[in-house]
C-alpha cells in the first residue's frame, strides 16, 4: 500500500518501501500544528527572529527542518524514513528530502478530502487553472486511492545542494506551508472542487 504522500516517478527519493513505514511513536509530536501569526504575517516568525538565526550555510537535513518547524510552532509527525508531516484542519503537508543526495527540499500538500472518479474531468480543469495562474506550489492529481477516490496534491521542490542558512530555510518552510494553505482554501472556495 502506497502512503498518501507517494512520490512521483523520476523525482528521486528512494523506493516506496522506505516511504511506507509506519509512524514511529518515539518521534511523534501529538496534536494539530498551531499556527501563530506575527506582525509580518509570517507563519510564527518575524523578521527580527529570522535575523537572529545563525547565518552559517550548511547542508539541509530533516533534523534542521524539524528544528525550524519547532521554532515556527508547527507540530509534526515523523515516519520511519524520517520524513516530517504536519496536519492542519483541511490538509496535511509532507516535508521531505529527495534526490540522489537528499538535497531537494520537497513540501507536498494533500487536502484530506478527495474527489470522486466521476469528477475527474472537472478536477483536472481546476488543477490546471491553479497551475496556469500561480507560480509557487504546483498542483497535480494522484493515482486513485484504494476506495477509487482521486487525491489532489500541491508540491514545491527546492534544490539546496549548495546548502542553506537557517533564516532562508525558515522562509522556505513558511512560504511552502502558507502556499499549501492557500491552495487548499482555493480548492474549497474559488476552485469549487472540495
Amino acid at each position: 500500500m502506497m502512503p498518501w504522500w507517494s512520490w512521483r516517478p523520476g523525482h528521486g527519493g528512494g523506493d516506496s518501501d522506505t516511504r511506507s513505514r509506519t509512524v514511529q511513536e518515539a518521534a511523534v509530536r501529538i496534536g494539530a500544528p498551531a499556527q501563530r501569526e506575527s506582525e509580518e504575517g509570517c507563519l510564527g516568525a518575524d523578521r527580527a527572529e529570522m535575523r537572529s538565526l545563525p547565518a552559517v550555510v550548511a547542508p539541509v537535513t530533516l533534523q534542521r527542518i524539524g528544528a525550524v518547524l519547532d521554532l515556527l510552532d508547527v507540530r509534526y509527525l515523523s515516519d520511519g524514513a524520517g520524513n516530517l508531516m504536519a496536519m492542519w484542519e483541511r490538509h496535511a503537508v509532507l516535508f521531505a528530502l529527495e534526490g540522489p543526495d537528499d538535497e531537494i527540499l520537497v513540501m507536498r500538500a494533500r487536502p484530506h478530502a478527495t474527489v470522486p472518479p466521476d469528477w475527474a474531468d472537472r478536477a483536472y480543469r481546476v488543477v490546471n487553472e491553479w497551475n496556469h495562474t500561480r507560480r509557487f506550489c504546483k498542483a497535480y492529481m494522484g493515482d486513485p486511492t484504494e476506495r477509487g477516490q482521486l487525491p489532489i496534491y500541491a508540491e514545491v521542490q527546492v534544490p539546496l545542494g549548495a546548502g542553506v542558512h537557517e533564516a532562508l530555510l525558515m522562509e522556505l518552510l513558511t512560504t511552502g506551508a502558507a502556499a499549501s494553505s492557500g491552495f487548499v482554501d482555493w480548492l474549497y472556495d474559488e476552485g469549487g472542487l472540495l
